[in-house]
């Protein structure tokens, strides 16, 4: 019988080798049993991605909307907060406006109109907001702000009105500046007509967030808070009676035209509602998706502790085996 043997390098050789793969099959099995997934997905699926492919690129999709989704959300709460600021100090100033017009009181009169100078420039500040660097009511210019500075509009409003001696002159003026076609569109508003781009929500969804800072709801509450900030004008010298006259007006103005805000931001709630059932769907679909992908990369623990326990004895055999070769002298050759 013909014996063949090898040399102790090419032994040494081929026993390093055994030994680096059961290492690697090792820790590629720890992996599997920590992780619960497998390490080739190749041979897992033999080869067939088809499903697998189908599930990353729905959760891919999702991961898209979700995102959308996202943003709009932050979009639309920020919108609210915004409108509710603006509401909130309108109205008031619109009570205070009322009684204070009504006072009879000169010094009373004038703090209420130096306070709706302050408060128009909140107002437009809220008009205003923005968030990561993008205007919100600025339609799809969202690199500038939706309304020009208080000051600048008062400037202008201010120019306009000068040398009028009624309420009614004085309504008129501001009536056609905020109208439509007015100044206002020019040079108060200074954000773009055309509308930001609706948010897709998936599944054909979506909601549109045409809000503008132009919005005529917006504008009536602007006048009139415009028109008390310059009612004390010194520069302007109207009678204290026509001063009187133009802060209640304003003040009516402002406390019973709140309509049109009160059903935006109303319009506004509802598609906060239906972006957060978006939200919830595109979760819901997002978990299917993901427990899929789980038991298609899924191992069974049970068969993978019985391969690492295997490997394991393989391991120690090829060490044993090792440790013998190594301490092998000649004599113990010869025998």
């Amino acid at each position: 019988m013909t014996l063949t043997t090898i040399g102790d390098l090419a032994q040494s050789y081929l026993l390093r080798r055994q030994n680096g793969n059961l290492k690697a099959e090792m820790s590629t099995l720890i992996e599997e049993l920590s992780s619960g997934r497998t390490a080739d997905v190749a041979k897992h699926l033999s080869g067939s991605y088809s499903y697998l492919a189908d599930v990353e690129r729905n959760l891919s999709l999702l991961d898209g909307y979700s995102s959308a989704t996202n943003e709009a959300r932050l979009f639309t709460q920020t919108m609210q907060d915004a409108l509710e600021g603006f509401q909130t100090v309108s109205s008031d100033l619109g009570n205070t406006l009322m009684s204070s017009g009504r006072s009879n009181m000169p010094q009373i009169v004038s703090s209420a109109s130096h306070r709706a100078g302050e408060d128009f420039a909140v107002m437009v500040s809220k008009i205003n907001t923005n968030i990561g660097g993008r205007s919100l009511f600025s339609g799809v210019a969202t690199d500038q702000p939706s309304l020009a500075p208080a000051n600048v509009m008062l400037d202008a409003l201010r120019t306009e009105v000068a040398g009028e001696t009624t309420l009614a002159g004085v309504q008129a003026v501001f009536d056609t500046w905020f109208g439509p076609g007015g100044d206002f569109e020019t040079i108060g508003y200074t954000g773009d007509t055309k509308d930001l781009s609706a948010f897709a929500l998936g599944n054909g969804e979506s909601v549109d967030l045409a809000l503008r800072g132009d919005d005529a709801s917006v504008r009536v509450l602007l006048k009139n808070a415009a028109m008390a900030a310059l009612a004390s004008d010194t520069s302007l010298g109207f009678d204290q009676t026509l001063q009187s006259e133009i802060v209640v007006a304003a003040g009516e103005g402002l406390a019973f035209q709140q309509n049109g805000l009160t059903e935006i931001r109303a319009d506004l709630g509802y598609a906060q509602s239906r972006i957060e059932e978006s939200a919830t769907r595109i979760a819901a679909e997002r978990t299917s998706f993901q427990m899929a992908r789980t038991e298609l990369l899924a191992v069974d623990p049970y068969e993978t502790v019985t391969r690492l326990e295997d490997v394991q004895f393989q391991l120690e055999g090829l060490y044993t085996v090792t440790a013998r070769l190594s301490r092998l002298s000649l004599t113990d050759y010869l025998r």
